[in-house]
């Protein structure tokens, strides 16, 4: 192994031993009540962009969230990976919050509307690059100073939302009267802020009014929504 590559590797393990260090000091039965069991209320389902790390922002520690991350927080109804964690976390964790969180300043939302050539990513970004142009005219006429990225970044969440609640597992477990809540929210890489976009679901017969009334409040605000 090259030197520079090892000496980076020494950080991660010198990192990780100080941080297991400081979950002992603070509670030495940390690791022992971990890895017996995992008993979260929360999946969260965000981007991979490495400035939004899930735990850290709402301020939980390791075993009270389950997540799964992707680029630009996508939820595809084909995605077997996504649908996994979600079937597993509902059905075998019986989590209580699915939380699809996006952020402003997404690299992905912004390529896409800028129809930037990024290789291989840009398949996978092409649920995007579809949102755009639906709301294309809308984004354009927006006022003077408002950022089209920022909306798009929101019409993303809501989309992924209406995506989610459309899914065999969650469909499922509203049917069978499992407690389950579906929120959008978005994350400020400016201010460290977490945004409600009140897109908040607890059955399918909501799920539709309530992710159109969210896009059209979207489209119908100058600025961000949340501001």
């Amino acid at each position: 192994m090259p030197q520079d590559a090892r000496s980076d590797l020494q950080k991660i393990f010198s990192h990780n031993r100080e941080w297991a260090a400081r979950q002992l000091r603070a509670d030495p039965n940390f690791f022992e009540k971990l890895a017996h069991a995992q008993v979260p209320e929360f999946l969260w389902i965000g981007c991979s962009d490495s400035r939004v790390p899930a735990n850290e922002i709402i301020g939980l520690p390791a075993g009270e969230v389950f997540v799964h991350r992707n680029v630009a927080n996508l939820i595809s109804l084909t995605d077997f990976n996504c649908l996994s964690v979600i079937q597993y976390a509902v059905e075998i964790l019986r989590i209580r919050h699915i939380i699809v969180c996006g952020h402003y300043g997404c690299g992905g939302v912004n390529a896409s509307m800028d129809e930037v050539d990024i290789g291989l990513v840009n398949n996978w970004l092409s649920p995007i690059a579809e949102l755009f142009e639906i709301h294309r005219a809308s984004l354009a006429g927006l006022p003077a100073g408002s950022d089209a990225g920022d909306k798009l970044c929101e019409l993303n969440v809501i989309t992924q939302v209406r995506n989610l609640c459309r899914s065999a597992p969650v469909r499922g477990a509203w049917h069978k009267g499992q407690q389950l809540a579906v929120h959008g929210l978005i994350y400020g890489l400016q201010d460290g802020i977490l945004h409600d976009l009140n897109v908040n679901i607890v059955s399918s017969a909501m799920a539709e009014a309530v992710c159109h009334m969210g896009i059209e409040r979207i489209l119908a605000t100058p600025g961000r929504v949340v501001d």
